[in-house]
């Protein structure tokens, strides 16, 4: 079967389900001699750990990554590199009551139907959001790649639940748990995710991206264009349900006058292309918005069936975000650093080849 691995010259493939033994990723492509430790990939990781805050699973995973493979005194030696991260807190018990039941919302019944019943139904198996851990490592193997160039992503919520960030100060993003860039929208947030975890529900929003420092020339024609692989990385994250780039969905309402970024022998005077031109970056920041859809598990009663087409009434328990903010974010940055990270090696290839470098002898005539 494929579908569980993305990229060209960069490739990673994550494994594992939500109770299973461990979730990891395999990181094909990177270059040697990249200085990489277990306590730089941990930094990332632990933006997205859970049980930390209000409204967040009370799941406690310590998500301690483990490197395998490709590392060798501190430094990538251009072999995949093999990632790990143990499951440690699972509790399976409420999901037996409810493993013939397709949960409203879940991948549940897609899966059963795809895969002819032999699913893993605990915590949704492998369609879980607790995938995205093995995504979040990946991801920081490729912003070390992007380090070396100046390229830096970042991701923060602009939306939740309704209540909007009206402010981007990227310097109170980490001072918040949401990365939230407006301190009075944060602690709207905060008021409406406690509204919302009494009444048994839950959240969607927005998360807005950035990509600095990204030089021009990133991208291929056609079917592998930067934007379209950066669409196709962000939308394979469960909760995402919209994507859009620069000025997005308001280019249907816009003339050509006003949409076209003008250019003068200093650069663009604007950036609502969000950083792409026919699909190749062109040294602008690279803008992105994703809308995330609400937690699916929710206390509050849903109608739906069973394997055997009775309808049923459920109500699910266990332990769940209330909004797949914030802990999304740094996944969402994860996928972003990927894709760059494999079209900055397709390109600097390409850069290489036109200047027909040579190979490096080691004997010499």
């Amino acid at each position: 079967m494929s579908g569980n691995t993305i990229g060209t010259l960069f490739k990673v493939t994550t494994f594992g389900e939500s109770h299973g033994k461990a979730i990891g990723a395999v990181v094909d492509g990177c270059p040697p001699g990249l200085s990489l430790t277990e306590e730089y990939i941990q930094k990332e990781l632990d933006k997205r750990r859970p049980g930390k805050f209000l409204g967040q699973s009370p799941r406690k995973e310590k998500d301690r990554v483990e490197i395998l493979s490709g590392i060798f005194e501190g430094y990538t030696t251009g072999t995949p590199i093999a990632l790990i991260i143990y499951n440690i807190d699972v509790d399976s018990s409420p999901y037996e009551k409810i493993k013939d039941v397709f949960r409203p919302g879940h991948a549940d019944f897609t899966y059963f139907i795809k895969y002819g019943g032999y699913r893993d139904y605990r915590g949704g198996g492998r369609s879980s959001g607790r995938e995205t851990v093995a995504r979040v490592a990946a991801g920081a193997v490729a912003k070390r790649i992007l380090e070396e160039y100046g390229i830096e992503v970042i991701a923060y919520t602009i939306s939740l639940g309704g209540v909007e960030a009206k402010e981007r100060n990227l310097k109170f993003i980490y001072e918040n748990h949401l990365f939230c860039p407006d301190i009075e929208a944060y602690k709207k947030m905060c008021e409406r995710i406690e509204e919302v975890k009494k009444e048994g529900d839950s959240l969607g929003g927005i998360i807005e991206v950035l990509a600095k420092g990204v030089p021009a020339g990133l991208g291929e024609p056609v079917f592998d264009k930067l934007s379209a692989d950066l669409a196709k990385a962000i939308c394979s994250i469960g909760a995402v349900k919209g994507f859009e780039m620069g000025a997005g969905f308001k280019v249907a309402f816009m003339k050509g006058s006003e949409n076209n970024d003008p250019i003068n022998s200093h650069g663009f005077l604007k950036n609502d292309a969000g950083g792409t031109l026919g699909g190749i970056s062109s040294g602008q920041d690279i803008v992105i918005r994703v809308a995330v859809k609400p937690i699916s598990s929710i206390r509050k009663v849903q109608k739906t069936i069973n394997e055997k087409k009775e309808e049923v009434e459920i109500s699910i328990g266990g332990r769940h975000d209330i909004s797949a903010i914030p802990r999304i974010v740094p996944v969402i940055e994860a996928m972003v650093r990927i894709i760059l990270a494999d079209h900055l090696l397709r390109q600097l290839a390409n850069l290489a080849f036109q200047k027909r470098l040579k190979f490096p002898q080691f004997f010499k005539d």
